[in-house]
């Protein structure tokens, strides 16, 4: 018997126990270690009942998803899963064959308990099928076996949607037999003892069971519910779709022939194009979290207390953030009315979330218990990182970082939120660089994931552990980048969002630009993101940073303008669009006339433009961009990027990322249509030299590493 898979015996019950740690994935070696212990019982007279347990913090957490990556490298449709001649042989077993499940059982891990005669589990066990968010459908009868137990509506929104349920809920719709008080093993077995002394009960196979899966016509409006929320919910997303097929073909079908139209399901979502790019954002966010120059065995500090400068939206939200993971915070403003302008947003946001359950008001008062407002400096020396999240000026955040150089504690971590300010010339107000970082949070801190790390010339690396390590305890996502003008996400989107502009001088509207960019999987278009976090933050920014010298370089016309005339976008009213009192966008006959100035002040001729046209100047300036930081190191990765990208400007999993999706178009026509753009529209348009000679050797984003991986990037680029 193999280590990964051991097994026991309690007198007449034999226990199987799953030693593949850390989460018992089902990595080759374990399947095939199940079916021998099965059939070693089998063959046992005096075993009369079987337990499948999982060693360690877990169940079975799911496949071991570098096999999927295996399977499509190698190019072999025929190649499925392993696992159905597993659980065909546990369901088979003439003995009853109970799964006791603590932490989860996720994809194949729920799969293979779904095969088992009976399911026991522990009430803070979870459940699940979560095989969407990889692009692929459960491939090993998740769909045909979960609606015969939990029924067909429960079944569709556990394999399209992809939420794990409690074992609790589990119990209620069928899934769970048994919720177990106390010690799983010891209670799975008397289970097991109990169905052994009624041979009228067992075994059971959940194949046969077909009372659950109603007929036709009860069926028809959930199937067509479930596939017009995945339509709106899922947006452009395949494998929810397939993910309700498959199920309709467990109310359809014979098991036999249901398992054959899973598999024909399963193959076609697994060698997506969707499928690959979720798997490669599977994996990016936790490739994100190595960083080549700063050991594991970094030391971290402890951060116990932390403290926040500026009580705005932002500076609110990541308070937020401190206090929904336990950490007390101080919270300070220059004046009594923005600060309690911060606090009202704050208890508006909790109690937003207490009316829609996410949890109690208990929960919400001891949050709030957590964060305390003040109008001074005392107490900031106990705090053990100080973010500030004032005004994007340099003079003031210099002013700040001079003030809290002086009340800060000497192992203090003080960090910078600046969207775009240089952090060495910020750092260089303290007498402690070393200790100073960018935390670069994203509108709202307490909702949005991404946290740009932003790693000054002198940063140190106890530094820049601690605040990858605190960005995770936080639930966000953390990618550290270079010390440049916009750092990574906002120096790229400048590019994307300048070609966005420069579309509508030529020809298209605003809505057409936003559109084609939604249409693509964008959560929303460039023009209506800047009405959103409003127009006025990049005015201010470039007028902080002062206008080109160079009158030959066009440049956009038309927001400066709109800001000129008092319209930053959704907070007055009025910018790209007209916002109504519930901020619904209609199309605006003032922003008009300022385009059709603009468009004559540029001379540009007025053309048509397809939607394939702004797909392609907007991604590729976009990618255009990312090649360069990456050449100059400003990026680790081409997947450090993407995960930017993903999880902090609303760019679309199932694409895997700009980067990754410029390798599935082929770097050598990205190349080809940029070297177009630069023939039609000037030096703005100028290949990165990465780009032009990835596309010439026949390489991808993907296989590039940054020659300064291990060297701090600090000043401008």
């Amino acid at each position: 018997m193999s280590d990964l898979v051991l097994v026991t015996r309690d007198g007449e019950i034999g226990v199987i126990t799953i030693n593949n740690p850390p989460v018992n994935a089902l990595s080759p070696g374990v399947p095939q270690g199940i079916r021998s212990a099965i059939e070693e019982f089998e063959n046992d007279r005096f075993i009369r009942g079987i337990v499948l347990i999982g060693g360690g913090r877990t169940f079975i957490a799911g496949a071991d998803i570098r096999e999927f990556g295996k399977i499509t490298a190698g190019g072999n449709k025929e190649r499925g899963p392993e696992l159905n001649p597993v659980l065909e042989r546990i369901e088979n077993s003439t003995k009853p064959v109970i799964a006791a499940i603590h932490g989860t059982a996720l994809g194949g891990g729920l799969e293979t308990a779904m095969a088992c005669h009976y399911r026991v589990a522990v009430s803070s066990a979870q459940v699940g099928q979560p095989e969407v968010r990889l692009g692929i459908i459960p491939g090993a009868g998740g769909t045909q076996r979960l609606p015969r137990l939990a029924g067909v509506a429960k079944a569709i929104e556990m394999c399209a949607g992809g939420e794990p349920i409690t074992a609790v809920e589990a119990h209620k719709r069928g899934i769970i037999d048994h919720v177990i008080d106390g010690d799983l093993l010891s209670g799975a077995i008397a289970f097991a003892r109990t169905l052994a002394s009624h041979g009228d009960l067992s075994p059971r196979r959940t194949r046969d069971r077909d009372a659950k899966l109603g007929d036709a016509e009860e069926n028809a409006p959930i199937f067509a519910l479930a596939r017009e929320n995945a339509r709106k919910k899922q947006r452009n997303l395949m494998a929810p779709q397939a993910a309700i097929d498959a199920v309709e073909a467990a109310t359809k079908l014979p098991f036999e022939e249901g398992l054959k139209r899973e598999a024909e399901l399963f193959q076609d979502c697994l060698f997506s194009d969707q499928s690959k790019a979720l798997i490669h954002v599977f994996f990016g966010e936790r490739e994100v979290a190595k960083i080549p120059d700063v050991p594991k065995e970094t030391p971290l500090i402890p951060i116990n207390r932390a403290a926040v400068v500026g009580a705005g939206t932002m500076g609110g939200g990541i308070a937020m953030n401190f206090a929904n993971a336990g950490i007390p915070v101080l919270l300070k403003e220059t004046g009594q009315a923005a600060l309690d302008r911060g606090l009202w947003t704050i208890r508006k946001n909790y109690a937003t979330s207490v009316a829609k359950g996410r949890f109690t008001q208990d929960v919400m008062d001891q949050r709030l218990s957590l964060i305390q407002p003040t109008l001074t400096y005392d107490g900031f020396g106990d705090a053990d990182i100080i973010i500030e999240a004032v005004f994007e000026g340099m003079a003031l955040k210099k002013q700040v970082f001079t003030e809290l150089d002086a009340v800060a504690k000497p192992g203090a971590v003080l960090a910078s939120n600046t969207s775009t300010l240089n952090v060495d010339e910020i750092a260089s107000a303290t007498s402690r660089p070393q200790m100073v970082i960018g935390t670069h949070f994203f509108s709202p801190a307490n909702v949005m994931r991404l946290v740009e790390i932003v790693r000054g010339r002198e940063t140190s690396k106890e530094v820049i552990a601690t605040c990858m390590a605190l960005s995770k305890k936080l639930g966000k996502l953390g990618v550290l980048v270079g010390n440049c003008r916009g750092f990574v996400g906002n120096r790229m989107f400048g590019p994307y969002r300048r070609e966005a502009q420069f579309l509508v001088e030529e020809g298209a509207s605003p809505e057409q630009v936003d559109m084609s960019l939604y249409d693509f999987g964008m959560a929303m278009g460039p023009l209506a993101t800047g009405d959103l976090a409003g127009l006025d933050v990049g005015w201010r920014i470039r007028k902080e940073y002062g206008e080109t010298t160079d009158r030959s370089v066009r440049q956009p016309l038309i927001e400066d303008r709109l800001c000129e005339q008092g319209r930053y976008g959704q907070k007055t009213g009025g910018g790209w669009y007209h916002y109504d009192e519930k901020r619904r966008p209609q199309p605006d006959p003032e922003t008009q006339k300022v385009i059709d100035e603009c468009r004559a002040q540029a001379g540009v001729p007025q053309r048509r433009i397809t939607a394939d046209e702004i797909v392609e100047r907007t991604i590729y300036a976009l990618v255009n961009e990312g090649a360069r930081i990456l050449e100059e190191g400003y990026a680790l990765r081409a997947v450090d990027i993407d995960m930017i990208y993903i999880t902090g400007y609303g760019f679309p999993a199932y694409r895997g990322g700009p980067m990754w999706y410029a390798d599935t178009v082929g770097l050598a026509n990205v190349y080809r249509r940029v070297r177009e753009f630069e023939q039609e529209h000037g030096s703005l348009w100028t290949p990165a030299p990465l780009l032009k000679q990835l596309a010439e050797e026949g390489r991808r984003f993907s296989d590039f590493v940054s020659g300064a991986v291990a060297q701090a990037k600090g000043g401008e680029a």
